[in-house]
């Protein structure tokens, strides 16, 4: 009985929620240009305010003419004051919590989260599970067991505040009707070794009826394969009523073939586009492409076109100046003190009513050592095309340029672990380097010139990113391994997982 009420009201809320959610989608211009006065009127005595005349701010494009996009470097003296509890400085108060990430050129990145914007993190889940069961019309899931991956919930303290990996501050906030359906064990949660962890989870869940279970794709990978070569059965075998998988932080799409082999069986899928700095996207109807942009979740979004990027002038749009189907760099502007702030990723909008987006890429993640300048997206749907004409299974690959062969044109080199190779791989390989012409018109030029020669493929052994990755110590949790870069740098590293 305790179960039927608890899917009815699930059932209520969430349709009751997807009513509310109807005014944000229909006037998301008008209310995003409110929101970043209103952010600037509340920050106006901060020191970032003073330092940029917020008091004189009346419109969107004063300011854009005084507040320049800024990366963590351009913030850091900022963050380093509020770090030693300083209050007043990018923000009215200190945040609440620093969520800490790892970063290439900043060593550590502390990312504040203020009391406004940790609801939003939160609500953007909940908002996503809330339109799933308006769509399903069934919300049987809430009466299993969960998985909510995440970091380790331990939060140390940087002058009094709370720090840690953002999944980790989300554990603290999670609704307390879920709670009890929720795994794994506070214990394990708090595991460092990420291998041992994962064999724990499997303990704890292997009998259980799990009906949820929410990951970044990679990780949702390693944990089915353990599970399947324990016992010898698809996941679906051993989880019946696996109703829904949560992901995010990378493209579902290249795994998706993979995933449904370890299932073995029709799981609806939901994604997401959370990251330390906001919730900013999800899935809002499970049966479409696209993920819903959060223009109500205390975010103010201008888009700079892709190929404009990093130059002096480059154009700042708003929601009512984007295009459908253009690559474009996301700044933010936060109600936790980010003040027109790239955070790296790439977006592409598929549609304008409600304005709904896919993640194409990483600024920082591309192939253009010979001016044709790639992105994730298109070499993840070239990759995509190719498999449908050559069935393959693939666990993980990533592009590096070969400009210096021994012999031959330079070309790009894809270093990919193959679960089944296709029947032919020369057919493959060709295919490949056909669809990424059709998708880049710069490398379809290179190629045709000859300045470059069709793409290798170097097949690399089992398990060979797992192992990649864990020797850099970035295995498990949110860490993702790019799909394509500028340099050799990891391609280098892979090479003693050649076949």
């Amino acid at each position: 009985m305790l179960n039927f009420f608890k899917k009815n009201a699930a059932l209520i809320w969430a349709k009751k929620h997807v009513r509310k959610t109807g005014e944000f989608k229909k006037n998301s211009v008008r209310n995003q240009e409110a929101l970043l006065l209103s952010l600037v009127k509340t920050a106006q005595k901060t020191l970032f305010g003073r330092e940029h005349d917020f008091e004189n701010i009346q419109s969107v494009k004063e300011f854009q003419d005084k507040v320049p996009v800024a990366d963590y470097e351009d913030l850091k003296p900022y963050i380093e004051r509020v770090k030693k509890g300083q209050a007043n400085i990018l923000w009215t108060e200190t945040p609440e919590y620093f969520a800490k990430t790892s970063g290439t050129t900043s060593g550590s990145k502390y990312i504040p989260i203020s009391k406004e914007g940790m609801p939003f993190q939160v609500a953007g889940a909940q908002s996503a599970l809330f339109h799933y069961i308006a769509k399903k019309n069934n919300a049987d899931f809430v009466n299993g067991k969960m998985i909510f991956l995440q970091g380790s919930p331990e939060l140390e303290e940087v002058f009094g505040i709370k720090t840690g990996r953002l999944s980790g501050i989300v554990a603290h906030h999670i609704p307390a009707y879920l709670q009890k359906n929720r795994l794994p064990s506070w214990n394990t949660n708090i595991m460092e070794d990420w291998e041992a962890k994962v064999d724990k989870i499997i303990e704890e869940t292997e009998h259980e009826n799990m009906t949820l279970i929410s990951g970044i794709p990679p990780w949702l990978i390693m944990y089915f394969e353990k599970l399947t070569e324990k016992h010898g059965k698809k996941i679906k075998q051993l989880f019946p009523n696996l109703q829904l998988l949560v992901t995010g932080g990378v493209n579902y799409e290249p795994y998706r073939d993979k995933m449904n082999e370890l299932l073995g069986g029709k799981v609806d899928i939901i994604q997401t586009f959370p990251a330390s700095e906001g919730f900013f996207a999800f899935q809002d109807d499970y049966m479409k492409e696209g993920l819903l942009l959060l223009t109500d979740h205390g975010i103010f979004y201008e888009f700079i076109p892709l190929e404009e990027y990093g130059k002096p002038n480059a154009r700042r749009l708003t929601l009512k100046d984007v295009e459908l189907h253009k690559d474009y760099a996301l700044i933010l502007t936060t109600n936790s003190g980010l003040w027109a702030y790239s955070i790296g990723d790439v977006v592409r909008f598929i549609d304008k009513e409600p304005y709904r987006i896919l993640v194409s890429g990483r600024t920082k993640h591309f192939t253009s050592a010979f001016g044709e300048h790639v992105i994730a997206f298109e070499v993840e749907e070239a990759m995509k095309a190719a498999l449908e004409k050559h069935p393959a299974q693939i666990t993980e690959f990533h592009l590096a340029p070969q400009v210096n062969p021994k012999e031959g044109l330079p070309y790009h080199e894809w270093m990919i672990e193959f679960e089944k190779e296709p029947e032919n791989l020369e057919l493959f390989r060709n295919e490949l380097d056909r669809q990424l012409r059709e998708r880049n018109t710069y490398y379809d030029d290179l190629i045709t010139g000859n300045i470059l020669q069709v793409l290798h493929i170097t097949g690399l052994k089992k398990n060979a990113f797992h192992e990649y990755a864990k020797s850099q110590g970035k295995l498990g949790g949110q860490n993702k391994i790019p799909r394509l870069a500028n340099d050799r740098k990891i391609a280098d590293l892979l090479e003693i997982y050649k076949l």
